[in-house]
């Protein structure tokens, strides 16, 4: 069995493990194709961003089991976490993927409800009388 690297990616409420081994490009997500698991454009290019700036696109396996959130929370732990892995793979990497930015784990998520506003900010309408 060939050695792999694992990195952990969050985004939202959503978590990826992602394994990267050598190999021809193949990338699977939850046991389906990029294409098929992410089949908007900018979703997959974000997923690929990583190896692209690492100059690694085509020379490894990626395997990725990710979990909760949405399309947009996965897309984003998908990408921290093949950061995260190539990093330990080889650590000379941890520059263009720092400057890159994925390597920061994005900590935008949602805000909670304040009492007395309809939504997080959201005021109910004011009236005069």
């Amino acid at each position: 069995m060939a050695t792999y690297f694992e990195g952990i990616g969050r985004r939202k409420s959503s978590h990826a493990r992602v394994r990267i081994v050598n190999g021809t490009g193949k990338i699977v997500v939850n046991e389906k194709l990029l294409q098929e698991y992410f089949p908007r454009v900018g979703d997959s290019e974000a997923i690929v961003a990583p190896l692209r700036a690492a100059g690694m696109e085509g020379k490894l396996d990626v395997s990725v089991k990710v979990e909760g959130g949405g399309v947009t929370g996965q897309t984003g732990a998908v990408r921290h976490g093949l950061a995260r892995a190539l990093v330990l793979m080889d650590p000379e990497l941890r520059a263009s993927l720092r400057d890159g930015g994925h390597l920061t784990r994005d900590a935008r998520a949602k805000e909670r409800k304040k009492p007395g506003l309809k939504r997080a900010r959201k005021a109910p309408t004011y009236t005069k009388r």
